[in-house]
């Protein structure tokens, strides 16, 4: 795993990059894991709220047009943030949710990991079987199981899905957030 926020987003976000390069004009508007959006959306999401994150820390980035090309928006947006953690200079990012942190350790900790975990969304809406890594979805887990109500009572987690015991550690963390680890399009 990868050390530091820079690298992190790097690894991280050239996962979803391979994704979005190989999907097909078509593949946009297929479902996702997520309910009511399409493979689009996940894109779009990933795109649209952390442009709007930044501004806490004074960036200001360009509105994309991720439905004329999600492949360029998501390009445009992935050497963006891969900048702005790259070259964080000391600033700050404050938000009402999150406190006051460095900008890149508020990207890490917040964006990143969002799209480590969506990668597994837009997989499986392209049809394709994701791995998110056995280790880092142990890791993960556990720590989201000591705040699991305070993370279900944001919004951001579906109600927890039935999984079996001898489930994969990517299986349970899928279910814990609230998708059917089974899931097909």
């Amino acid at each position: 795993m990868p050390e530091n926020p820079s690298e992190r987003h790097a690894h991280d976000a050239a996962r979803i990059t391979a994704l979005v390069e190989s999907a097909k004009p078509d593949d946009w508007s297929r479902p996702s894991p997520v309910a009511a959006w399409t493979a689009l959306d996940v894109v779009k999401h990933l795109i649209e709220w952390p442009r709007d994150f930044l501004k806490g820390a004074g960036i200001e980035l360009a509105p994309l047009d991720v439905e004329a090309d999600p492949a360029a928006a998501w390009l445009r947006h992935t050497a963006d943030i891969q900048d702005i953690v790259d070259h964080p200079a000391g600033r700050v990012l404050s938000n009402p949710n999150t406190g006051d942190n460095p900008v890149d350790e508020a990207i890490d900790q917040f964006y990143t990991a969002d799209v480590w975990m969506h990668s597994w969304d837009l997989a499986k809406a392209l049809g394709r079987e994701p791995d998110l890594g056995e280790e880092r979805c142990r890791t993960a887990l556990e720590g989201m199981r000591p705040i699991e109500q305070l993370l279900r009572d944001s919004g951001q987690f579906g109600p927890a899905m039935p999984v079996a015991d001898d489930a994969s550690h990517q299986d349970k963390l899928a279910a814990f957030v609230g998708r059917d680890p089974a899931w097909r399009p």
